[in-house]
Parts: C-alpha cells; sequence; structure tokens
C-alpha cells in the first residue's frame, strides 16, 4: 500500500483535562467469554496461562472511562486461513470498546479502510498501521483519530473465530441475497442459516460481492457478534461443561492482549459489549466511503470536526445510539 500523500491533519488528543477516574473479528471471541464469570478457578487458571500478552499501550495520559480496541488478526499460516502470499499480519477487523464515566457504553466499528494519519507514516488506511508497527502503532493510531486513550488491546486470530463457533457448533446469520464469494469464501443463499466456523468466519470477512464494502462489513459482524452472544448465552452452552471448556481452549489459545489485561478483564469486556449492544449500534460518521487516492486506491473519507464531535460524545457517555437491532 502506497502513500497517499499528507493526511489532513487531525485534531491534538485533549487528555490533559481529563482525570482518570477508575488476536473479527475480532470483538468476535472476547465477547462471548462472558461465560468466563461463571468458570471455575482451575479452568480460569488454564484459559489465563494460554493468553499471549503484547506490551502495546502507549502509556497517554488518561481519558475518562475504560477504552478497549479490539482487532481480528489475518495470521496466516493457521487452518482457518488460506495462504494466499501475503506477509505477516493485517488487522481485518477493528472495534473501539468505552464504557463512559455516566455507565454508558458503545461499541463501534472502525472501517480498516479509513484514512488517517499513522504517527511516522502520514496518510495511509487504518489498517496499514498493524502491518507497519503492529498493535502498538495500532494503538497509537487509533488514539490520534479518536481522542481516547486504549487502556486495555485484545487482539484475536481467524482461526479463533473459526474455532468459537465450532465449540458452540453453529451460530445464525442472515443475508439478504445469494452469495458466492470467491475472496472470502462464503457460500450463502439469501435468508437465515445455522452455519459452522468456516462460513462464520467467510461471514465476517466478506466484503467484495457488498457494493457498501467495509460499511456492509460492520453490519455483518455486528450480526454475527450478536448471534454468538445469544448461542453462547443458550443453556445448552452455559450449563456444559464440556462445552465450556471448549469455548476456553478455542479462546485463550487465539487472544493476543496487553499487558495486565488477563481473563478476568476480557471477561469483563465482553459484559461491557453485551451491554453496549443491548443499547444499539453506534456508526462513525463517513464523509465518503468511495473516497479515490492517489496511491492506495478506494479509502473511507472522514471529516475531522464530525470525527472530533462523534468520539467527544462516546468519550462523556452523551451519544445516542441506534435503537438495537431486534432481527
Amino acid at each position: 500500500m502506497g502513500p497517499v500523500g499528507p493526511a489532513p491533519e487531525r485534531r491534538s488528543r485533549r487528555r490533559s483535562r481529563f482525570p482518570r477516574p477508575v488476536r473479527l473479528g475480532a470483538t468476535l471471541l472476547v465477547l462471548v467469554l462472558v461465560v468466563v464469570v461463571g468458570w471455575g478457578a482451575g479452568l480460569v487458571l488454564w484459559a489465563d496461562s494460554r493468553i499471549e500478552h503484547v506490551d502495546a499501550l502507549s502509556g497517554a495520559e488518561d481519558t475518562p472511562g475504560t477504552t478497549y480496541l479490539i482487532a481480528g488478526s489475518d495470521r496466516r499460516g493457521g487452518e482457518a486461513v488460506n495462504e494466499d502470499g501475503t506477509e505477516g499480519a493485517r488487522t481485518d477487523t477493528i472495534m473501539l470498546l468505552h464504557k463512559a464515566p455516566g455507565g454508558n457504553s458503545y461499541l463501534v466499528s472502525l472501517p480498516r479502510d479509513t484514512l488517517v494519519d499513522i504517527p511516522g507514516h502520514g496518510g495511509y488506511k487504518l489498517n496499514a498501521a498493524y502491518s507497519f508497527g503492529g498493535a502498538p502503532l495500532l494503538v497509537e493510531t487509533v488514539e490520534e483519530f479518536t481522542g481516547l486513550t486504549i487502556d486495555h488491546y485484545v487482539e484475536i486470530g481467524f482461526d479463533g473465530v473459526s474455532g468459537m463457533v465450532d465449540a458452540v457448533d453453529h451460530v445464525n446469520l442472515c443475508i439478504d441475497q445469494d452469495v458466492d464469494d470467491e475472496k472470502s469464501g462464503l457460500k450463502m443463499d439469501e435468508g437465515c442459516h445455522d452455519v459452522g466456523g468456516e462460513q462464520a468466519l467467510a461471514f465476517v470477512r466478506a466484503r467484495y460481492f457488498d457494493p457498501t464494502a467495509d460499511i456492509g462489513r460492520q453490519q455483518r459482524q455486528q450480526q454475527f457478534v450478536s448471534s454468538l452472544m445469544n448461542r453462547v448465552s443458550s443453556p445448552g452452552v452455559l450449563l456444559n461443561p464440556i462445552s465450556q471448556v471448549k469455548l476456553a481452549g478455542a479462546g485463550s489459545d487465539s487472544l493476543v492482549t496487553s499487558e495486565g489485561t488477563g481473563i478476568f478483564r476480557v471477561g469483563r469486556m465482553a459484559l461491557t459489549a453485551r451491554s453496549a449492544m443491548g443499547s444499539g449500534t453506534m456508526v462513525m460518521p463517513i464523509e465518503d466511503p468511495s473516497y479515490q487516492t492517489q496511491n492506495s486506491g478506494v479509502a473511507v473519507l472522514t471529516d475531522d470536526a464530525d470525527i472530533a464531535q462523534f468520539f467527544e460524545s462516546i468519550a462523556d457517555g452523551s451519544a445516542e445510539p441506534s435503537a438495537p437491532d431486534e432481527g
């Protein structure tokens, strides 16, 4: 991906006036780990020992509330993602989860093609930050873009998404057209279907069949998260020790988190995300979803003022989400 020239100047962080009160997927796996709250100590310790940690946080001055950055990592080499010549890893799904001081919680999908200023690199698409500098640079880039300090980083590889769904047997997903997408592997007829891990993974990755690209994918990701939570919350899973062990293994083995973010914190994050989705969805304001850059193809263009206002309302808890999807 080549540079697109100087990125629009972003507003500076406003952290100094805020006191501190307190690898889809991406959010995909961790949401279902809400069951960790009811696990026995032995299972919790076992799961905790399997989590990989990375020094991801920037050390920037704190902002109010608690903010999580959740990334779905396109790590090659696993069974769920076909080898396609891509080296290293990319972030295919990026979500921001924020619990405001007043108690309101918000889950926001950040389109991976959003044109941002990546520190030390200039104007690129958001997912390039992970390619350039891994989790630390992705965290710093998101902080500069949103004005919110990241307190916890959670990453999940695509293999984890597939394994998690297979651990609960299936999820129910709906689509409004027949799809046979070669790039993602998604093959679904119009309507709602119980699907296993492979098709669930394809569902959250697919975008090329959809003229709305990343925007439509955001909606499918949120639908997947909701369906997965419903499945995990069903008595057949919650009251089944075998299913719990499968969930713990599939989940924790695929997690990468920031230092100090263990299984209990992941569980708390899951509860926060569940609350956020129950209240409704938040959609980041976009000025042009098909902005033609000079060297990086089509990107998602945002307006500085709109982004500043949007994330300030997220930060202070005054943002009003849309009504929750009852479908």
